[in-house]
């Protein structure tokens, strides 16, 4: 039974440096770390393979505008190589208006943009030329160097148009904020329907989901600092569109309507409901239930992550723990 955690990338780097070891001791499947406004996620992966030297490492995810096919080649090939050959490619579009504001880049058609660019980072890695894309093209060649072939590529997905495009192209999906239900009900059929219409086996394909976890007898504290991670992603549009296909369209709207557009009842706008949906709070039993039922519903490799303002360590424990647990009573 797979269990992933994402390693944060803020915080002290002793913190960093703790999470990954105490990971890869645990035996955790992956360390993922995601590529947000802190320490850029390769540089952070490449100072970890010595730290977690036995355990998968991978972005979730790099957003394909902020860098260049070729620089997206090389930059994963050298990190994949640094650590033996233990690394995987998450890719994701990100948003217009993050893209704009911190790297002055357009989306323009984010699924045949994601087609073509990963198209172009494997013909790189295989040592072709690819110099016939619409938006992506490079003439980039390694010398003296020669990447491992087939180093996997993850897809993050929220809508279905590239659900389905991750079925088709990549080695698997990651899925952030998706509770249990979106993926039983869309992710997972989706999918199928791809994978067996191409003549591919579903079962070979890897759904990689995100489950906010904290260990904690302050639910009180997890459920805040959740609400205020989830923030955000309540005025992005691509997760307000998911999150209303997911049946949470009354926490969209009542976000909308907070009085005067004020934080707190924004945040407060965010229904428990919908948050113990989506995330592990509580005692490791708690924590075995939610995983579980990520499981059932078709997530083949739940990833735990930090809540802001809850202690990691207990979490990463708890739901190694569970995994642990589990395999012992299949044996």
């Amino acid at each position: 039974m797979r269990v992933s955690v994402r390693v944060p990338t803020t915080g002290q780097w002793s913190e960093v440096a703790g999470y990954a070891a105490l990971a890869d001791e645990l035996g955790y499947d992956s360390i993922n770390c995601s590529h947000i406004r802190a320490r850029d996620s390769f540089t952070t992966l490449a100072a970890l393979a010595s730290m977690a030297p036995h355990v998968r490492l991978a972005t979730s995810v790099a957003p394909i505008y902020h860098r260049s096919p070729a620089s997206m080649a090389q930059t994963a090939a050298t990190v994949d190589d640094l650590s033996g050959g233990r690394f995987r490619l998450g890719l994701g579009t990100g948003h217009r208006i993050t893209m704009a504001q911190w790297h002055g880049a357009n989306i323009g058609r984010p699924l045949a943009e994601m087609r073509e660019y990963v198209g172009v980072v494997r013909a790189l890695w295989s040592g072709r030329v690819a110099t016939d894309g619409a938006r992506w093209r490079s003439e980039f060649g390694f010398v003296d160097f020669a990447p491992r072939q087939g180093i996997p590529i993850y897809l993050a997905g929220l809508s279905r148009g590239m659900i389905r495009l991750a079925a088709e192209i990549a080695d698997g999906i990651v899925l952030w904020a998706c509770p249990p239900g979106y993926i039983r009900d869309v992710v997972v059929p989706e999918i199928g329907e791809v994978r067996r219409a191409a003549g591919l086996d579903p079962a070979d394909f890897d759904v990689l989901a995100a489950v906010p976890c904290a260990a904690t007898d302050d639910v009180d504290l997890a459920v805040k600092g959740i609400r205020a991670e989830l923030y955000r992603y309540f005025g992005l549009p691509f997760y307000r569109a998911m999150f209303i296909a997911a049946g949470y369209g009354d926490d969209v709207a009542a976000f909308d309507a907070a009085p005067g557009g004020g934080w707190t009842a924004q945040l407060n706008a965010i229904s428990e409901r919908f948050v113990f949906d989506l995330c592990a709070i509580g005692d490791s039993q708690t924590i075995t239930q939610v995983l579980e039922q990520y499981r059932h519903a078709g997530a083949t490799n739940p990833m735990i992550t930090h809540i802001w303002g809850t202690d990691f360590k207990p979490t990463l424990v708890a739901a190694a723990e569970q995994k642990t647990t589990e395999t012992a009573a299949r044996l």
